[in-house]
């Protein structure tokens, strides 16, 4: 195999993009690499064109990841780190990343003590929250502990119940002379999942977004991997700012940060803006997601549709909690919920902090999926 100090100069880009597609779980072997720089000499190239057909021929990403693909060539090659959803230039999906620039500031104040709603129209304002007694400090202590575990590739050491560790078991007898100690032995971590948060807050959920940014903020506080983003007809990922210890800071920085509070919502095209970014995408890897939303879509449901099943594919627990599920008489009847039905894990009542604590702390445990559930009540 060749080496990367005997390589030309000029075919480092395409030996790094192959190793960056790699990092992001792309099956990519040495000889697609190879194939790949082989490709672009007998092609000229003439153009990035031709660069990007001969990536596609050799690497072959799978058709469900080819989007996901494009945004990878597109920030290697072009460094262009913005997201777009196809459409028209006025339905453009922004999207806002937080992007951990402000971490240092952020982790000195966190060492402080202190349907007819739904449009698709945007409309930019900011939002307030006021401090008040909401039960979130146990659901806090107890999130890390609750949530979904896998194991990890990462060993420590045991005493019991695990493999040999022939290694360390080697170096022991050496030092002892050649007397055999009792075998050394390792076994696999067991780590929690990551938690992702989607949260809504077009203009139908206005009465529910203060309470859902505070379960946010506690789960954040809780979880060693909590991720959040904020949806409307943006997207916004407020991670950084809900780390900050003090609830009434992280919330105003939070509010701060999102600019289409209280507007319309194309809940579709976000998801897939969502995973168009690969360090998006890839926090949705293994993940237990909720997303809280009414779900109301306007106009076709395709988009979504897509969305929540790639969602899916990747997360190890999807569930839509929504508000209208409090009513006893709710049903999931619209296009949109009929169509994103089968995908889910999970459809909850969204309308009150005490349900959602408790349904989050309860992800770890197995239950029927949604579709099961909803078939039966109706």
């Amino acid at each position: 195999m060749m080496r990367e100090t005997s390589l030309p100069r000029a075919a480092a880009p395409f030996l790094a993009f192959g190793r960056l597609l790699r990092r992001y779980g792309f099956a990519i072997a040495p000889e697609q690499v190879s194939g790949f720089m082989q490709a672009v000499t007998l092609l000229g190239p003439r153009s990035m064109a031709d660069i990007r057909e001969a990536a596609l021929a050799t690497l072959a990403p799978p058709p469900d990841r080819r989007d996901e693909f494009e945004a990878h060539f597109q920030s290697h090659f072009y460094g262009n780190t913005s997201a777009m959803v196809e459409g028209d230039a006025d339905e453009e999906t922004r999207i806002k990343d937080d992007g951990g620039a402000d971490d240092e500031r952020i982790n000195a104040e966190q060492r402080q003590e202190g349907g007819e709603l739904s449009s698709g129209a945007e409309q930019l304002s900011t939002r307030d929250f006021r401090r008040d007694d909401d039960g979130l400090t146990t659901f806090r202590r107890k999130l890390a502990s609750a949530l979904p575990a896998r194991r990890s590739f990462r060993t420590v050491r045991t005493h019991s119940r695990g493999k040999l560790d022939l290694r360390r078991s080697l170096r022991e007898i050496v030092s002892a002379d050649g007397d055999v100690p009792s075998p050394l032995q390792r076994r696999r971590q067991t780590v929690p999942r990551k938690l992702l948060l989607l949260i809504d807050v077009s203009g139908s959920m206005k009465l529910h977004t203060a309470d859902y940014l505070k379960l946010a903020h506690a789960a954040v506080q809780g979880a060693d991997r909590a991720e959040i983003f904020t949806f409307g007809t943006r997207l916004t990922r407020i991670t950084s700012a809900l780390r900050i210890r003090d609830r009434d800071q992280a919330l105003a920085r939070a509010a701060a940060q999102v600019d289409d509070w209280d507007g319309g919502t194309r809940m579709g095209p976000t998801l897939l803006a969502f995973l168009s970014v690969p360090r998006f995408s890839a926090f949705a890897r293994g993940a237990g997601i909720v997303i809280l939303s009414d779900a109301l879509e306007r106009g076709d449901h395709g988009e979504l549709e897509t969305a929540m099943r790639r969602l899916s594919a990747r997360a190890f627990r999807l569930s839509l909690a929504t508000p209208l599920a409090g009513d006893p008489r709710f049903r999931p009847a619209t296009a949109a919920l009929r169509a994103i039905l089968p995908v889910l894990d999970d459809l909850v009542d969204g309308s009150s902090l005490a349900g959602l604590t408790d349904f989050i702390l309860s992800l770890a445990r197995p239950a029927p999926a949604a579709a099961t559930i909803w078939k039966r009540v109706s």
